[in-house]
């Protein structure tokens, strides 16, 4: 479990304010709230790209300033809206994050993020060059790379900063289908402005100005009436005009 605790942190202006935030462990959730409002910030402090000014944050009840960030991001990997793909083949690619791995591990987390049947398409397999930071790699492919990375780290918490707003539908769903399978054993932290993405997760914490205003899953919080339906109305007018994916 994650925890944090009383938290401020500012910087020209509090961007998280006190609170208390509970992530519960195999459950997905999804950090929400408009533009600004906070999630990155919180994210960044997760993996303890920044600390805060003051406050308590705890890892599995372990206080995250007994640990160093190395510790901290051995627990917790995150995959980014574009993940790096660097020059070489798609093995040297995944060992970036496991150098020791054995090839069964290899192909047993591209079947776990539905790269397998692309695998056995590719002549020459996991020796397969990936072209210029992963030229010749559609988004969706990208994406579920960087997946499978974080899944042969072996960290038990994953966040996903909007990793899935650069890929299209079919990539988005398939990425999805792989989220909900690892929420079973892992715990997941999702950054996402997509109204799909959002409803699904088990449990939504709403954001406002670095303050927590809300939290349940989507059917509770909309009967609430409040931050988060207005932030859904607003998405699904979006929606329906054409101007989110």
């Amino acid at each position: 479990m994650l925890e944090l605790k009383n938290i401020n942190l500012a910087f020209d202006k509090p961007l998280i304010k006190d609170g208390h935030i509970i992530i519960p462990d195999e459950r997905i959730t999804v950090l929400s709230g408009k533009s600004g409002c906070g999630k990155s910030t919180l994210a960044s402090m997760l993996m303890r790209f920044i600390d805060p000014d003051q406050g308590y944050l705890f890892l599995d009840g372990q206080s995250y300033f007994s640990l160093t960030p190395e510790e901290v991001r051995k627990n917790i990997v995150m995959v980014p809206q574009r993940v790096s793909i660097f020059s070489g083949s798609l093995e040297e690619n995944l060992k970036l994050a496991a150098p020791n791995a054995s090839t069964s591990e290899l192909l047993n987390v591209l079947k776990q993020v539905h790269l397998y049947q692309w695998l056995q398409s590719l002549p020459e397999g996991l020796s397969t060059d990936l072209g210029d930071s992963g030229a010749k790699l559609s988004g969706g492919q990208r994406q579920k790379i960087g997946i499978a990375r974080a899944l042969l780290s072996g960290a038990p918490y994953l966040i996903f900063d909007e990793a899935t707003s650069s890929v299209d539908r079919d990539s988005e769903d398939e990425i999805w289908q792989c989220i909900n399978e690892l929420g079973l054993t892992r715990t997941l932290i999702i950054i996402s402005h997509r109204l799909s993405t959002i409803q699904r997760a088990d449990n939504i914490i709403v954001l406002n100005q670095g303050r927590l205003v809300e939290q349940g899953n989507h059917q509770a919080l909309l009967k609430y009436h409040g931050e988060y339906y207005q932030l859904v109305k607003e998405q699904e007018a979006l929606e329906a005009a054409g101007k989110v994916g």
